[in-house]
Parts: structure tokens; C-alpha cells; sequence
């Protein structure tokens, strides 16, 4: 084989590096591995040795190129094995493999790997609420942004908003607030608030319960029909009756519904496929 030819089907072998490499970069390398080996010093070298040299090298850049397209891809999947979307305009309930319940927010989302039971780790994009069951074996952890919720108690909402702003409302039990690069931690009580944004952190109060001072049942009713998307239906003579109680923001419908049934001497039915609730 001549020179040309052979310096032809060398360089045809050189580029056949990883896609990663551009263009520019591919012949600028060969111009300067070229330049030192084709010199006149080392023609007498055969060319088995320079096909082995190739060989060598293409092997090593290739080799290289999948052990980072490799590290790249278990990067991207962590936590995202399983992801939850809700794209609708109510809110939509989640029970995870764990138990734990989600209540989550009008076009948000949540994702957590397959070993979920046993790594408690989950990722939020957007509003939702948590109730978590304990587990003290394995924490639950949920990463929003740039802070991480641990869960040392049981309810609590995690919110990012559209500037990337993170608040945690803490309902019962305690968790542990952490920030990414900072070595403070933040334990909130129940009724207590984390916020996060442009690099701030605070903890304030916030309100978790809703009173009613003697106020109609129908008042109760258009509460319900708000907050969890339920139409109610109470019986005429008794809607004009007045109610006091306090209502904490985060209850569990049912169990508001069996309070109204046993204040009132009513029964009910709560049809899931319509969202209605029907005293009688």
C-alpha cells in the first residue's frame, strides 16, 4: 500500500471516534498525531504497528465515551423509575407503595424509584400534601428545589411557586428542613412554616386550623364543596342550623363528614364517582 492510501484509510480509522467529539476538534487531533508520526525519522515503522496503535487508541476514546454516557444515564434516573402527573384542575389522590398518602395539586408532579418502600426518597414539582406513614427504619425524604423535607411526624404540604420559591406547612408530627450547600438545619412544630427563595431561609406561623362560629351548616357545605370537591347536599330544615367548630385545614373529609352525621343525628352516602355527599 502506498502513502496516500495508507495515510488515506488511517485517517479514516482516526475519525471514527466518539460522536462527542466535534469536527474541528477530530482534525486538529489528526494534524498533530499526523504530524509526529508520519515524520521522516519514523517511516520505518510497519504498518501493523501504526493499525495497532489506532486500534489502541480508538478503543481507549470509545471505551471513555460510554463510561461517562453510562454515569450520565444513572444520573438522570434517580428518583424518576415511577412519575405521577396530575394535569387536571382538581386534586388528585396517590397512595404510595409505602401507604403513605398524596394528595397532589392541579398540574404538578411527583416521581420516586422502584425501591420506594425501602428508600423513601421522593422528588415534587408543583403542591402537594403528605401524609406519611411512619416508618423509623426508613426515613421519608422529599426534594424540592433545592431544599429536602425529612419527615420525622406525619402531615405537611410541600409548595414550589412559579419564581421557585419552597414553602412547607407543617399540619402534625415534625420534620427536618435542610437547604443544598448549607450545613443548618430547621425543625418545624406543627403550625409552624419554612420558606425558601433567593437563597433565604425563615420559619413563621401560619394559621392550620379554620374556625366557624356559629355559622349555617350551609356555610360548612360551600367549605367542603371548595376544598375537596364534593357537591353536598344537607336537607332543607336543616341548613339554616347553626354550627361551632374548628376544623383542621388538612382533615380527612371523612372524618368531617362523620362529625356533621353524629352532631346532627343525620345519615350519609358519599358517591365517589359523582363527588357528592348526600345527608338525609
Amino acid at each position: 500500500m502506498d502513502k496516500e492510501k495508507f495515510d488515506e484509510e488511517f485517517k479514516k480509522l482516526w475519525e471514527e471516534s466518539p460522536l462527542s467529539h466535534s469536527d474541528s476538534e477530530k482534525e486538529a487531533s489528526w494534524e498533530q498525531f499526523h504530524a509526529k508520526t508520519f515524520s521522516e525519522k519514523k517511516r520505518k515503522f510497519k504498518p501493523w504497528h501504526l493499525y495497532a496503535a489506532a486500534s489502541v487508541l480508538l478503543f481507549a476514546l470509545i471505551g471513555t465515551g460510554i463510561y461517562f454516557n453510562q454515569n450520565s444515564a444513572v444520573e438522570n434516573i434517580v428518583l424518576a423509575e415511577n412519575v405521577i402527573e396530575n394535569t387536571t384542575s382538581a386534586i388528585k389522590y396517590v397512595v404510595l407503595p409505602d401507604s403513605s398518602k398524596v394528595e397532589l395539586g392541579p398540574n404538578s408532579k411527583i416521581s420516586f424509584g422502584n425501591n420506594f418502600a425501602l428508600n423513601r426518597k421522593i422528588e415534587i414539582d408543583g403542591e402537594a400534601y403528605f401524609n406519611v406513614k411512619k416508618d423509623k427504619q426508613h426515613p421519608f425524604q422529599v426534594f424540592c428545589d433545592e431544599t429536602t423535607t425529612t419527615v420525622l411526624g406525619t402531615s405537611f404540604t410541600v409548595k414550589e411557586s412559579e419564581n421557585k420559591q419552597v414553602t412547607v406547612e407543617l399540619f402534625e408530627g415534625s420534620v427536618q428542613m435542610n437547604v443544598k450547600g448549607q450545613n443548618q438545619k430547621w425543625i418545624l412544630k406543627p403550625g409552624e412554616k419554612f420558606t425558601y427563595g433567593n437563597q433565604t431561609a425563615s420559619v413563621s406561623e401560619f394559621s392550620r386550623f379554620i374556625d366557624f362560629d356559629n355559622e349555617k351548616l350551609s356555610v360548612i357545605s360551600h367549605y367542603i364543596e371548595e376544598n375537596y370537591g364534593y357537591k353536598v347536599n344537607i336537607p332543607k330544615e336543616n341548613l339554616d342550623q347553626k354550627i361551632t367548630i374548628r376544623i383542621n385545614k388538612r382533615e380527612d373529609l371523612k372524618t368531617i363528614v362523620q362529625l356533621l352525621s353524629e352532631m346532627y343525628n343525620l345519615n350519609f352516602e358519599i358517591n365517589e364517582d359523582l363527588k357528592h355527599i348526600t345527608f338525609q
